[in-house]
């Protein structure tokens, strides 16, 4: 039997879930629910399934769902769902407050729900070629810039952009954070638009993670340093090159994987983890971890810029 999924959420990145869930097999789109019905409701004409403005006119005749809403409705959102026994795929980052994704992890394991977080990047083929070449790393470098595009403003760059590379080297160094230095600027809009964010490690490795969305290109990038080698990853050319030491001298490999859409990769995944009762790749807890480095990140840049409110 598939899977009976709804999306709540016809926005930009939702209207992807709903493409992608149409596409997959195991998978059946039931439901696209948005409070602008009217949005839901084209979209639904599209993918040849019903629209609704209320989660609630549904949710009964759901397997499992997706929140692609605004950050500050998935707490609510994803209570709800949970409490009626349905798995969710929530949007990065999972919830507004780590208190309000620690009311939801207590949810899903109480009863023994699917829960992950939409951290994308993790099923990125070149995260996933390199994840399997990292040792013991003892540095590592994010850049993560994209031109002003007016979508996301709402929340500061650390909740919209970096959050994805605070997950991936979280994943990759097994060690606790003990010491955050931070530093960024509002410069287009009300929220943070610029932030660099130094984080150290208990076991003595460290980063250095640089979010922007006032950049005239996007990149996306990732150096690992560690015993013997040199890792660099280029998110968007899907290429990730191995610098070491030979005869004397630097020499490099090059690996391109196929490329595949990480989102479709992360919907599938939801799925199979559905039918198969496992662990998400990005689940609750780590959705959660990932958020309060974001926030404490944050927190430093507006403590030390009181003009940022």
């Amino acid at each position: 039997m598939p899977i009976k999924v709804g999306v709540i959420g016809t926005g930009y990145l939702g209207r992807h879930h709903a493409r992608i869930y149409s596409e997959i097999e195991g998978a059946e789109l039931v439901a696209l629910i948005d409070t602008d019905l009217e949005k839901a409701q084209k979209l639904a004409d599209e993918y040849n399934c019903k629209a609704y403005s209320d989660y609630r006119d549904i949710i009964d005749k759901l397997d499992a769902v997706s929140i692609v809403t605004p950050t500050i409705y998935h707490h609510k959102i994803a209570l709800d769902c949970l409490k009626a026994g349905k798995d969710l795929l929530v949007e990065k980052p999972i919830t507004v407050t780590v208190s309000e994704a620690d009311e939801l992890i207590s949810e899903a394991e109480k009863r023994k729900l699917i829960l992950q977080v939409g951290h994308l990047e993790r099923y990125n083929p070149a995260v996933l070629a390199v994840s399997g070449m990292i040792k013991k790393p003892r540095f590592l470098e994010a850049e993560r810039l994209s031109p002003f595009l007016g979508r996301g403003i709402d929340v500061d760059i650390t909740l919209d952009l970096m959050i994805h590379d605070i997950d991936i080297i979280l994943s990759f160094v097994s060690s606790p954070v003990i010491d955050i230095k931070a530093t960024g600027a509002s410069v287009l809009t009300d929220t943070i638009d610029v932030a660099k964010a130094w984080l150290e490690f208990g076991n003595g490795c460290a980063a250095l993670l640089t979010a922007s969305r006032l950049s005239p290109e996007k990149q996306r990038r990732l150096k690992i340093y560690q015993q013997d080698s040199y890792l660099s990853v280029d998110y968007q050319s899907c290429e990730v090159r191995s610098y070491f030491k030979k005869a004397g001298d630097i020499a490099f490999d090059v690996i391109q994987p196929e490329k595949k859409e990480p989102l479709k990769e992360e919907l599938t995944d939801f799925i199979n983890c559905i039918k198969q009762r496992n662990k998400p790749k990005v689940c609750g807890k780590e959705g959660r971890n990932a958020l309060k480095i974001a926030l404490d990140i944050t927190e430093k840049i507006k403590n030390t810029n009181g003009e940022i409110n």
